[in-house]
């Protein structure tokens, strides 16, 4: 008897997915398919994925041994191997990928994903992040390639070489919608007018409203003219004056409506860069509470500043009362957080002789300032409610969306936030950008946010199946939750082997590793994840 013991794990689910959504078919398609290779572009693709999401802290230059241990005949089709996915193979992948251009062939991806699963697309979260590279890169032929060079890092790795990937995913689901690569020194006010300015012309026709959501760096005086033409919900710059004047009158007016028991918020008319909009002013409990510590620690900071200027103004002298007060007057200019409390100028006479002064020697006189200082507790008082409020500003009619929308509208910007999360973990496509191509940088950070979307799919079926059946699952403590991450899940179905045992001529092909929970999670997760897992699937009664 011969038995052989593969790793399945949550892998089957992975390829499951893949296998619902014909990505492998509709890659190919586009790329075209060698008839020589052993795998397609597709396949290659689907590898990438697999190994990015198995979590394994393993560059995809070691894809062959990640595979070594994997069924690939239930995760591909019989007569695929684990050497098929070697460097070459990849390298010649992402090549393809690239000269068929990365920013559209997922975005036709995405698009096909997003029709499939009935994904709600109205609001889309767009914002930027940047990938640290190490090494050197190699200059491409193709003048098309991003420039790998250094930029305003967002890793808070200044010494490192960087490209910036945008990305814009629904609220429903957190689904990528569109992605694209721009060099390392690409700053986000360009590329947010960048796109502004393309949405114009992709959701011209749109059945539905579309709306962009999109964090303060997007709303300039130079975008205003694309956001004019655009439904959008944004974050208002506090900097600027008449965001500060708003949130004053708010703090002033105390006309408030609650929002939930740590938020509130009120409404103000604005017409702002010549678009006329709402901005919606909230106080939160929570951003109170840190602007208390940060006032607190800039406060300390503040005096800690004063008492040695005070320290060195004390010892000066000034030949007039007018000098001693100007001199004061230029230290105190930019306190924020304390006032003078009690101002003395002192008189000395300066004798003109030398040596011990008679009665009626010549003197001058010279004038020194004493002073102390407080808190100004009215001043910071106004400062901490100030912190503690924000701007959120849209042009969308009250009739198309209340205020109440519109603030949770922005909320689902969290979701761009955690894709980024999730495409940056050290066990995502680890150590992948040793590459030394920046096309195949730009081509991998394609395919790294194809597993996202791979990712987010298979989140977003189970959440929905759980809800539509009324059942949960235990989460990392034990409580029954309907929102499982997928990487809990993941953890979840770790211990799960293909079994193959033969004897003579005979073959038995088994699963171990399958209890209830496991089995129920993955009938809920569509028909060839079900049929992997040799389990009878719910997903018909759940999506």
């Amino acid at each position: 008897m011969e038995l052989e013991i593969s790793r399945l794990d949550h892998y089957g689910i992975v390829a499951g997915v893949i296998k619902d959504l014909k990505l492998v078919e509709q890659i190919d398609n586009l790329l075209g398919v060698h008839e020589q290779s052993e795998i397609s572009h597709g396949e290659a693709i689907a590898g990438m994925i697999l190994n990015g999401l198995g979590f394994t802290d393993r560059p995809i230059s070691l894809t062959p041994q990640f595979f070594e241990n994997k069924p690939l005949e239930l995760l591909f089709r019989p007569g695929v191997r684990a050497e098929h996915f070697n460097r070459f193979k990849l390298g010649r992948t992402l090549d393809s990928v690239h000269a068929y251009g990365c920013e559209a062939l997922f975005g036709l991806l995405a698009a096909s994903v997003c029709r499939q699963e009935q994904v709600d697309c109205s609001f889309g979260c767009e914002d930027t992040t940047s990938f640290s590279t190490t090494g050197e890169h190699l200059p491409d032929e193709d003048i098309g390639a991003i420039t790998i060079t250094h930029g305003y890092s967002k890793d808070h790795r200044p010494d490192l070489k960087q490209v910036v990937l945008e990305l814009m995913v629904s609220q429903d689901g957190g689904i990528p919608l569109l992605m694209k690569c721009w060099s390392g020194n690409a700053d986000d006010n360009s590329i947010f007018q960048h796109r502004a300015k393309e949405l114009i012309e992709a959701w011209k026709d749109a059945e539905n409203p579309r709306y962009l959501i999109m964090d303060s760096k997007g709303y300039t005086q130079n975008n205003a003219i694309n956001l004019k033409s655009l439904n959008f919900i944004t974050r208002i710059p506090e900097t600027n004056a008449p965001a500060k004047a708003t949130i004053s009158d708010a703090l002033n007016q105390d006309n408030w409506v609650i929002w939930d028991e740590n938020r509130k918020y009120t409404c103000f008319e604005i017409e702002h860069y010549g678009i006329g909009q709402r901005w919606i002013v909230v106080f939160s409990k929570a951003a109170l509470n840190r602007s208390e510590n940060t006032v607190e620690k800039a406060s300390i900071k503040e005096k800690t500043k004063i008492d040695k200027a005070l320290y060195h103004l004390h010892a000066q002298r000034f030949k007039s009362e007018t000098e001693a007060l100007e001199a004061l007057k230029k230290i105190c200019k930019p306190w924020k957080y304390y006032v003078l409390q009690e101002v003395e100028i002192e008189e000395h006479k300066k004798y003109l002789s030398t040596g011990r002064p008679a009665k009626n020697s010549p003197f001058e006189l010279e004038y020194m300032i004493k002073c102390k200082v407080e808190k100004d507790l009215e001043r910071i008082d106004k400062i901490i409610k100030e912190k503690a409020c924000f701007i959120i500003g849209s042009n969308i009619p009250q009739t198309e969306l209340d205020d109440l929308e519109v603030l949770q509208g922005y909320q689902g910007q969290d979701h761009v936030e955690k894709g980024f999360g999730f495409i940056k973990s050290p066990l995502c496509f680890a150590s992948s950008f040793f590459l030394e191509k920046a096309s195949r940088i730009e081509a991998l950070i394609m395919v790294m946010t194809l597993a996202l979307l791979v990712y987010t799919t298979a989140q977003r079926r189970l959440r929905t199946a759980l809800d539509h059946v009324d059942e949960t699952i235990p989460n990392q403590i034990k409580q029954p939750s309907k929102r499982p991450t997928m990487r809990w899940i993941f953890q979840l179905l770790e211990g799960i082997n293909h079994v193959v045992i033969r004897e003579g001529k005979q073959i038995k092909v088994m699963l171990e590793g399958l209890n209830e929970l496991r089995r129920r999670i993955l009938s809920l997760l569509g028909t060839s994840v079900a049929a992997i897992y040799q389990v009878k699937p719910r997903v018909e009664m759940a999506l």
